[in-house]
């Protein structure tokens, strides 16, 4: 469950991006103005703290840096694995395929 100080804060975010994505200034102003017109109240020091934080790095390098930290650590283990998989089917003998009975083969079928 969210809490209201969790509240607070997504609501100031979700306004900040809709200001990036209107290509509008992120101030306490503007982030009040959305906040009031979508009826949801936050404490005072929300909207300043939100234009303080974007006054020096824009929202947008915050959307392009996030996603990439994650990524590299992610792609790094599994880049690892991808020779040692190769060798494996290579190694591994073709095994002749059962054939799985169907439906049809036991006299009924899914919709009869």
């Amino acid at each position: 469950m969210v809490n209201q100080t969790e509240t607070e804060e997504l609501a100031c975010t979700y306004s900040a991006l809709i200001l990036h994505d209107s290509n509008l200034p992120i101030t306490a102003q503007h982030i009040s103005s959305l906040l009031s017109a979508s009826g949801v109240k936050v404490a005072s020091y929300w909207p300043k703290l939100f234009e303080q934080a974007f006054a020096k790095k824009s929202i947008g390098d915050f959307l392009v840096s996030a996603p990439s930290a994650g990524a590299p650590a992610a792609a790094a283990p599994a880049a690892a694995s991808a020779p040692a998989a190769a060798a494996a089917k290579k190694e591994e003998p073709k095994k002749e395929e059962k054939k799985e009975e169907s439906d049809e083969d036991m006299g009924f079928g899914l919709f009869d």
